[in-house]
């Protein structure tokens, strides 16, 4: 998939059938001049549901449908027959899909599993046909119910990405180079900040043909909580996956100091994804000799626990099975 064809926010206007008319008819036939009412009911209106795709990985076929419309009931007939529903509308979306309703920004619902169905706009009831009003009192009724009007609602679909790993990091960490080398995946690569611009998602294949999926996020500056550089539009992939993969290169000037800041943007975004496990990862660590690393290693150990950080290399692949192994053990701890 290319980067441009990866859509994660669409807004789209969502409109639901109206319901059919109830037929006022009166019986007719030979030799009956003037028969009861028989008028039947109206068809109610197609409805417009949301359903979930675990094929698809982005918004991309909604990027350009803006009004979606279901059909609406057919009116009532003679003889009691009730008019033909209105045709559904079903869109399809990914998994991990939030809908919210534009105007208030309220969630309306989350569509998290294969085949989950959920009414975004109902149809309208179709009316009553004069059959339902006769009466020892009115037996020719000559009137009956309109159907009711459908639903309008404008909604944002915002996705948020589905992976149990989180890379996250600076711009330029090595983020994309990692997910290239973990996966199969082809992200863009390149050395200038901002070369990610768009989620990238790949499968990590593990031992006994296992396997879990890891996301990298475009990368973090401060200030992204507020809306500063990519801003929102990465943070809420973020709060899908279950761990947390801290990337810091081995030349920044103080490891604690970046790991400070991504936390406390991550904190101001949403303080609950301080409750996922996480990791931190020195990358870049070929450039380390092995005394510059000991010194390193010495100054991390007053920061952080052992088993919090590793060292790893993309180019050489130094620490690469040791990461998958610990990375596998917190997923399924």
């Amino acid at each position: 998939m290319t980067e441009g064809n990866f859509v994660d926010y669409v807004k789209i206007y969502v409109a639901s059938g109206k319901g059919g008319r109830g037929s006022s008819h009166l019986h007719r036939e030979k030799f009956i001049e003037k028969g009861g009412p028989d008028g039947g009911d109206g068809g109610r209106g197609g409805h417009v549901y949301i359903v979930g795709n675990q094929n698809l990985w982005t918004l991309f076929h909604l990027k350009f449908a803006r009004h979606i419309k279901a059909g609406h009931g057919g009116d009532g007939g003679s003889s009691r027959s009730t008019g033909a529903d209105g045709e559904d509308k079903f869109i399809e979306v990914p998994l991990g899909t939030v809908v919210k309703d534009k105007d208030t920004g309220e969630v309306l619902f989350e569509i998290t599993d294969h085949g989950e169905k959920k009414i975004l706009a109902k149809g309208g009831k179709g009316g009553l046909g004069n059959w339902h009003f006769r009466s020892s009192t009115n037996q020719t009724p000559r009137y009956a119910q309109p159907g009711l009007e459908g639903e309008e609602i404008d909604v944002i679909l915002e996705l948020k990405v589905l992976a149990d790993v989180g890379l996250v990091g600076f711009p330029n960490a090595g983020k994309s180079t990692l997910l290239s080398v973990l996966t199969s995946a082809k992200p863009k690569i390149a050395d200038y900040p901002f070369t990610t611009l768009k989620p990238n998602l790949g499968i990590v294949a593990y031992r006994d043909f296992q396997s879990f999926v890891i996301a990298d996020i475009p990368g973090i500056i401060e200030g992204a909580a507020e809306g500063k550089g990519l801003g929102h539009y990465f943070l809420r992939h973020i709060e899908r996956n279950s761990t947390l993969l801290f990337l810091i290169p081995a030349d920044a000037p103080d490891i604690k100091k970046e790991y400070d800041i991504l936390l406390n943007e991550l904190t101001q975004y949403n303080p609950e994804l301080l409750d996922k496990d996480r990791l931190i990862v020195v990358s870049k660590s070929d450039m380390l000799d092995e005394e510059l690393k000991a010194e390193m290693k010495k100054e991390l150990d007053k920061e952080f626990k052992e088993n919090q950080y590793l060292f790893i290399s993309s180019v050489t692949q130094q620490g690469l099975t040791e990461l998958k192994d610990k990375l596998w053990k917190m997923l399924n701890n």
